[in-house]
């Protein structure tokens, strides 16, 4: 079973249109949606916001649906200059900005008693996002780079600026690293993709909104490519 993480209910809903032996299940105050996509077994979700939402979600889906691999769509703010609005971040490793134990002696986003802090994705769906990414939006770019999560909405440029000094961050949001993070305890391979909604600066609450229909309906096209090419 091959898990798939949305943020957007369009987004979600438009991926339930096109499974077939749909089946509803409500855990955690989620529903969960198993069946076929591409011809791929599948459960989606729409997990809700921040990290605890995301990481009870990625939870849920890893023990209910004996899932092998996850995919999370979603939008986040751009932290370099050179992205625009439409344009794709495909994660090379997972950082959780918010984990401050630095009065303790950890460094900025170290998780205390934790093998790891930076989560990595697999390699092979890095490369299946990539190629599925670039098949959809021919005119934008694609980027693989890290992506840094925390429970705040960013729309500060001072802010932008701290998150690429401190982790050279690519993109910036509030569930990937939640999402990696708890499956990288369970061993499960996962990647995460973000389209680029605004530059996450002191313009950002109207650029997101502006862009969240096209976002959802270009990750659900790049969700159903890759499924496609699943092997």
């Amino acid at each position: 079973m091959i898990g798939i993480i949305g943020a957007m209910s369009i987004e979600v809903q438009l991926l339930i249109d096109r499974m077939t032996d749909v089946k509803e299940i409500k855990k955690a105050r989620m529903v969960f949606y198993s069946g076929k996509l591409e011809g791929k077994d599948v459960a989606v979700v729409k997990c809700g916001v921040g990290k605890v939402n995301a990481a009870v979600c990625t939870q849920v889906l890893i023990d209910e649906f004996d899932t092998k691999a996850v995919i999370n769509t979603g939008v986040a703010g751009g932290l370099l200059p050179e992205l625009e609005a439409g344009d794709v971040v495909v994660s090379s490793e997972l950082i959780e900005h918010d984990m401050d134990v630095t009065a303790l002696g950890y460094r900025l986003g170290q998780i205390p008693d934790m093998d790891e802090s930076v989560f990595k994705a697999d390699k092979g769906l890095i490369d299946l996002a990539v190629k599925s990414s670039k098949e959809v939006l021919k005119d934008k770019k694609v980027l693989v780079g890290p992506i840094v999560s925390g429970d705040q909405f960013i729309n500060s440029s001072e802010k932008v600026n701290f998150l690429k000094r401190a982790f050279n961050g690519y993109a910036v949001e509030m569930e990937g690293a939640a999402i990696a993070h708890c499956a990288y305890l369970n061993a499960v391979p996962f990647v995460i993709i973000r389209g680029i909604s605004d530059k996450a600066d002191e313009e950002s609450n109207i650029s997101f909104e502006e862009f969240t229909d096209m976002a959802a309906h270009n990750s659900s096209e790049i969700v159903c490519r890759m499924l496609r090419y699943w092997e």
